[in-house]
This record gives structure tokens, sequence and C-alpha cells, in this order.
């Protein structure tokens, strides 16, 4: 099981591409991303837990009623969110990309992605699609990938190989994702392909899981978005032997799945909105898996945590008081606390109070852009990790002006 190229059109039977349309007003930033496979394929998504919900995200679910899709479309630069014409936008987009594919709207995923709020522009899509249609490619993943990003600094393309039987089959991903970050999904679009011949019930099991423990343990901000997105198609060209219920090709197949979202969700965290550092808190012995998951995403969107970890500052003690508050009953009397990077690990707290420790190593080892937080409750066998950033003052930068 292995990393390789090609990202989200690394899969056999799958090509993608980007482009400007006009939605947003810099011409040298795509908006515009389309997906197509070239047969239907089995299909699954998650979508955000916030009440209010993008448009896109009711024709998702509506079309993905019969678990078969065979395309995407989607834009930035204008979330089509709180809209009264939003659906039915949604809709034509989902129609001009099936009438320039050729394919039924139905099959049609859509997703947007920008500003709250604002009307979205249907004319620069509808007249895009026959032209973006023409210029999917085998080498269009990264050109897609950047036409999701809005305030991400980096695309988020990523693909994993790996055999089932005798069959080589690719599971691949474009992501985006940099602000409005927190669990239960996030700001964040996120399209995933296999060539693998699998059920849809065994790929929204595996969907399911895999998000879980990934997008659903990413915080950048604490802010839960509007238009989350997270969809799989499954075209089954590889030829294995069709995955149908748990087993060893099951476990084979969503360990993989596991391995490509937990690496596109710590792309998305490093990439926070201002972000110097990548965090990732680990918290172990504990007494049940949810408890595990509330402590370590409480420390990661602790706003002080984040900050320490910004000015390199070991200041433990800001760990320990988002346990406190998470709501979890936990000994603190009982509770180690460390920080570690490539430079080494330090021990700051034992057992609920500080120890000696020298603090120009904890600073070097808090200076590198990827720190790690471990803490051990010592009360059962249980434990997760969760992914953030650090908090600084381009944050605030960024989203004081976000619309302009």
């Amino acid at each position: 099981m292995k990393f390789i190229d090609g990202g989200i059109t690394a899969p056999k039977g799958f090509m993608a591409g980007g482009m400007h349309c006009g939605i947003r007003p810099n011409k040298k930033k795509p908006d515009l991303m389309m997906l197509k496979s070239e047969v239907p394929c089995n299909a699954a998504g998650v979508y955000t837990s916030n009440l209010v919900k993008g448009a896109s995200i009711e024709v998702c679910k509506k079309h993905l009623t019969d678990g078969i899709a065979q395309a995407v479309i989607a834009n930035s630069g204008n979330a089509n969110t709180c809209n009264s014409d939003g659906v039915e936008k949604a809709e034509k987009m989902a129609e001009a990309a099936a009438s320039a594919l050729k394919i039924k709207a139905q099959d049609v995923l859509v997703a947007s992605t920008g500003v709250i709020g604002q009307p979205l522009p249907i004319e620069p899509i509808i007249k895009a699609s026959p032209v973006l249609a023409k210029k999917l490619s085998k080498e269009g993943g990264d050109d897609a990938a950047k036409a999701l990003m809005t305030t991400d600094t980096v695309p988020k393309n990523l693909a994993v190989e790996f055999m089932l039987g005798d069959n080589v089959v690719r599971l691949g991903g474009a992501a985006k994702g940099s602000g409005m970050i927190h669990p239960n999904m996030c700001t964040m679009l996120c399209f995933l392909t296999t060539d693998v011949a699998i059920s849809t019930e065994a790929l929204e099991s595996a969907l399911q899981e895999s998000v879980k423990n990934s997008f659903n343990m990413i915080s950048v901000d604490g802010d839960t978005s509007t238009n989350d997105t997270c969809c799989i198609m499954a075209n089954g060209l590889a030829k294995n032997e069709p995955i149908t219920t748990d087993g060893e090709d099951y476990q084979t197949f969503l360990k993989a799945m596991k391995m490509l979202c937990t690496a596109l969700c710590k792309m998305m965290a490093k990439d926070g909105e201002g972000a110097t550092k990548l965090l990732a808190c680990r918290v172990t012995g504990v007494s049940s898996d949810e408890n595990a998951r509330i402590v370590a995403k409480t420390i990661i969107c602790s706003s002080l945590v984040k900050a320490a970890m910004f000015g390199a500052d070991a200041n433990w003690g800001r760990v320990l008081c988002a346990i406190g508050y998470s709501g979890v009953p936990v000994d603190i009397h009982a509770v180690d606390v460390a920080f570690r990077s490539k430079m080494g690990a330090i021990n700051v707290c034992k057992d609920g109070a500080g120890i000696d420790f020298d603090e120009d190593t904890a600073k070097k080892i808090l200076l590198e852009d990827e720190i790690g937080i471990d803490v051990t409750l010592h009360d059962g066998d249980f434990e997760a990790t969760a992914y953030g950033c650090d908090l600084t003052y381009d944050y605030v930068k960024i989203n004081g002006d976000y619309r302009t």
C-alpha cells in the first residue's frame, strides 16, 4: 500500500480538469472543476452537520438516492448558500455538465464553495461547461484541485495504490479546505475516486468510517461550514472480485481509504488560514473511543493551545485546561503531557502537575512546523488523534476582509 502520482485521476477510467469561468474576478485563479468516469459508478456521500446547508448538498443528496453517479461539477468563489434560487442553480449546474458530458443529469454531483449569501452567477458555468468537458484528461487532476481552492495556498491531490487479490487497484482524492474548518465536517470539499468494484452499501460504510477518523477530527478555527461535501465514486474497472460484505478485501479497502483521507486531512490542517504549524494531538489511555475523540478535539480546538503553539511556548497548563472543560470525566491528577517534533520530545506534565524541563529544549521542539501534543489519561485502552494548526495574526487578517 503506497502513495502514487496522479491523485484523483490515478484510478482507471477517471478524467478531470479545471478552468477560470468568471465567478471569481481574478482570471488567473481557476474557479470551475469537472470530474468524469468512463462508466457510471457506485457512489456515496457525507455532508456538513450545520443546519444551514449549501444548495448543492440538497442536489447531491437527491442525485445519490439511487447510489449512482458518473461526474462532478464544482465551483469556487461562491458557496450558493442562503439564496432563494440556490437549488435551481445547483440543478442547472448538473444539467450543464450532463449536457456537455452526454450523461444523465441525475448522475452528476454538484458542489460549491466560497462566500455565503451572494447569488451564484450561473451563466458563466453554463457557458464554460462544454469548454471544460473537452479539456478533461488523465493529467487534469491538479487543475481540478486548484479550481476548488479558496483561501487554500496549495492544491490537495493524492492517490494510493494497493492490491486486492491479484488485482492492482487505486484510490484517489482531491480536496480543498483551509478555513471554517471544524470537526463533524469542515469547510471542505473532497472527491474520492476508485477503480475498485464495491457495492454502494459497502462503499458508504467505508466512507462513514474513514471520515469519522479523519475529516471529522480536524479543526482550524472551530467554525463548522455550510457546504462540506465528501463524495466517493467507484467504477469497478479494476475488475477485482466485487466487495459486498465485510471481509479481508473490505478491510484492505478501508485501510487504504483511511490512509488517503488522513493524509488529505493533515494537508488541510497544515494549510489552515494563516497557519505556520500542523498540530497533531494524540490522546491515549482513555475509557472509550468517544471520550478519546472528544478530549483530542477539545485540545486541538483550544484557541489558547493554538496560540501557545504559534509562539513556541510550552504552556502545558492550557492543555490541561482544555481537558478539564471537555466534558469527559477525567482524573486530572493522572494526566501526562509531552510535546514532540522532529527535534525530539519533552515531557512537561506528570500526574497532572508540572515537572522540571528545559525551556530552551522545549522551544526548539516547538519551533518546528509539525508539532505533536501527546496526552495520556491512564484510564483505559482507547485512543484518538485530532489534527489542527496554530492560531496566528494572519488568520484574523484573512477573515477580517474575506469578502473583499
